[in-house]
């Protein structure tokens, strides 16, 4: 975040005072304060699930607030095979969540089709339904992959001109 600091005309004025715009310092705020929505659909939901754990911990970044309706979330994490039938699904979940809005596509289902790539009901990626911010690869990613893509999608929000390789 960029901050100025500047030096107080008057001496008595706290040293203590910050000057930054209202967009950074909302942007820092939302970056520490991902409200998922629940939201998973096969085996790297799991994964998905322990991250929230006592062992991984997502909460202490600030990110533990699963929400169970689209409309007070704020992130979509896609873990799992998305298949024709659901791709519908996919994208009115999206349509509902309020703006700003991010997507994490996690697991190699969520990101190429993975090994159900050739079948005649699996969507390719999910990136040909909703625009994606972070890729987490794996088959099934660990919760450490999980909390690393928590971790880059922070870096991405706070300062948005900066592109993250996918």
């Amino acid at each position: 975040m960029a901050v100025t600091r500047l030096k107080p005309a008057d001496p008595q004025i706290p040293d203590n005072i910050i000057l930054s715009t209202v967009d950074a310092m909302l942007n820092y705020c939302r970056a520490h304060s991902f409200w998922p929505v629940t939201f998973g659909l096969a085996c790297c939901a799991i994964e998905m699930m322990a991250a929230g754990g006592a062992r991984y911990d997502i909460a202490r970044f600030g990110y533990e607030v699963f929400r169970p309706s689209p409309r007070q979330a704020d992130l979509m994490i896609v873990a799992g095979t998305v298949t024709r039938k659901m791709a519908p699904l996919v994208r009115r979940l999206y349509e509902q969540m309020p703006a700003p809005k991010w997507v994490i596509a996690m697991g190699s289902c969520a990101i190429s089709g993975g090994p159900f790539v050739d079948s005649y009901n699996v969507v390719p990626g999910v990136d040909t339904i909703v625009p994606v911010d972070v890729y987490v690869p794996g088959c099934a990613p660990r919760p450490e992959a999980l909390i690393n893509g928590l971790l880059a999608l922070k870096k991405k929000v706070i300062n948005p001109k900066v592109a993250l390789v996918k």
